[in-house]
């Protein structure tokens, strides 16, 4: 029976959004990272209240949140090329392991007294940078631990565990905060890494796949490059989380000076301001499921662009706790829909081979969005003022949400499991795995009634063999044989070319198909492979 395309959440639109729990190694993670995270979300307001103690400007608390940001920014895709090419798990405790010593360290510092804004930035950054080695990798994994049917719901139920940690980190750092100061929360934030640490040290990962040796590093780096500049649901998912997050940032940047200067909070209202947003998000993520049963991706996004920018004019115009308590929880409710939609699809939308570098292009993008408008809303905010700053944000969501209406995310992906149907290359010997340039050749009998047909249909192979590794590709017709065609690539290496035939999915064969009906033939088309002479 032929499989359908896997719909953007999920293959199967009734399954159970807690199945992924009945796995026992997922289930393990999951709950040590929900630990984690709530140390993370303590750390946060630690972070954030102490700098409106040490530098109450507008500009220095919003690049608290830049700081957190701007590692994803720089070395995420670094590290999402790492994860494709080594030890995933073993990546992972390197991760944790840096954010265990930076947040340890900066509380000690802070214990001491010897935290200045430069060092709380510096180690805001540190903590970034772990968490920029973690985040490919970690989701990465998700379908090393769960089936193709049950990822979406396990990459909802990994959102909804963020915002759980959301809804009970800051209320409870916030508290500590009052009552021990910022320094137990950095050290607390240290311990809760632990969890994760003993997971990952248990956890016996099977071995890596294929039987080609792995990619260097910059070889990898420029295979998730080209992947993602040929992957066009991928461009689309892109911009339309550049087109909200961009503004967004600017609740989450400004939010401490929210709490301090416009509503007159401490530490503790701060927590439970904040504490308001998880609640919003865990209530979101728990009714976003059957919103999905009902509507498009893109009516979830437009639903969550609204409720974003009401949440920042809500802010802007609102002083009463109450009513920043309400207002809070909408941000949270529109945050982990944007969120988690657009994470989804960018899940769908990868083969396994380059999932973690590729996934790393969108962490690229949310966190450089997030860091550049942190950036741009802090300048925009001590140029005249916290509510001018989020009216602003919210009037330019809606009018990104209007720009950008028209890239629509798709409503279904095609099956990227490998299809591994391309016959082993036919050779006298083989040829050294790094002799290239290499010429792979398909020959092709088209009738005339069907050219048209054929060169639109071999445009989408051209995107597939460039996205796989082709560095060159032409179409060709035989001026002494009309409907005689020769398709040629070029790869950089043989062995590039052998990854090619790892990397064929199952959709590629189906387009692979479709191009061959068009073939008049009565063999199959002729391929051959050419290589250069060796370098010497």
């Amino acid at each position: 029976m032929e499989k359908s395309p896997a719909t953007l959440h999920g293959a199967q639109r009734d399954t159970s959004p807690w199945a992924p729990l009945a796995q026992p190694l997922f289930r393990t993670i999951w709950i040590a990272t929900l630990v984690s995270n709530i140390g993370t979300w303590m750390h946060d307001v630690g972070a954030a209240w102490l700098m409106t103690t040490l530098a109450p400007t507008p500009i220095m608390v919003s690049l608290v949140q830049a700081a957190t940001t701007l590692p994803m920014f720089l070395f995420a895709l670094p590290a999402g090329a790492l994860a494709d090419i080594v030890d995933r798990r073993r990546l992972l405790i390197l991760a944790q392991c840096l954010m265990l010593i930076a947040a340890t360290t900066l509380g000690l510092l802070q214990f001491l007294g010897l935290v200045t804004p430069a060092v709380l930035l510096l180690a805001t950054f540190v903590l970034g940078l772990g968490a920029a080695l973690n985040a490919p990798p970690f989701q990465a994994i998700v379908p090393e631990l769960v089936s193709r049917e049950d990822l979406s719901p396990a990459v909802a139920l990994n959102s909804l565990g963020v915002n759980i940690a959301r809804a009970i980190g800051p209320a409870l750092g916030g508290a500590i905060v009052a009552v021990a100061g910022p320094g137990a929360v950095f050290v607390l934030n240290g311990l809760s890494v632990l969890g994760v640490l003993v997971v990952l040290a248990r956890w016996r990962r099977g071995p890596r796949s294929g039987a080609l040796p792995p990619e260097r590093f910059i070889g990898a780096l420029q295979a998730g490059f080209r992947y993602a500049r040929r992957s066009p649901d991928l461009h689309t998912v892109l911009l339309r989380a550049g087109a909200v997050f961009v503004f967004a940032s600017a609740t989450w940047a400004l939010l401490p000076l929210i709490a301090r200067q416009e509503l007159g909070l401490g530490a503790g209202g701060y927590g439970i301001l904040l504490g308001c947003v998880g609640s919003g998000a865990v209530f979101g993520a728990l009714v976003l499921p059957r919103f999905r049963r009902r509507a498009s991706a893109d009516a979830v996004i437009a639903a969550a662009t609204s409720l974003l920018a009401l949440a920042a004019i809500g802010f802007a115009c609102l002083h009463s706790f109450p009513a920043a308590c309400g207002t809070a929880f909408l941000a949270g409710a529109g945050w982990i829909a944007a969120l988690s939609t657009l994470n989804i699809a960018a899940q769908m939308a990868l083969p396994n081979w380059v999932k973690a570098r590729t996934l790393a292009v969108y962490l690229v993008v949310f966190n450089g969005s997030m860091a550049g408008g942190s950036a741009l809303w802090g300048a925009v905010a001590t140029r005249w003022d916290i509510p001018a700053a989020l009216t602003l944000a919210a009037g330019g969501q809606l009018l990104a949400l209007l720009l950008v209406r028209r890239r629509r995310l798709p409503t279904q992906l095609p099956n990227l499991e490998p299809s591994l149907h391309w016959p082993v290359p036919a050779t006298a010997s083989d040829p050294e795995l790094e002799r290239g340039p290499v010429l792979v050749t398909v020959e092709y009998l088209v009738p005339a009634e069907h050219a048209t047909a054929f060169i639109a249909a071999m445009d989408e192979m051209r995107r597939i063999r460039h996205r796989d590794g082709a560095t060159l590709w032409r179409l060709f017709e035989d001026t002494a044989r009309p409907g005689r065609w020769i398709e040629f690539f070029e790869l950089d290496t043989w062995v590039e070319h052998l990854r090619q035939h790892e990397r064929v999915t199952e959709a590629d064969r189906a387009t692979q198909e479709r191009i061959r009906n068009f073939h008049a033939g009565s063999a199959p088309p002729a391929v051959s492979h050419l290589v250069a002479p060796p370098r010497k």
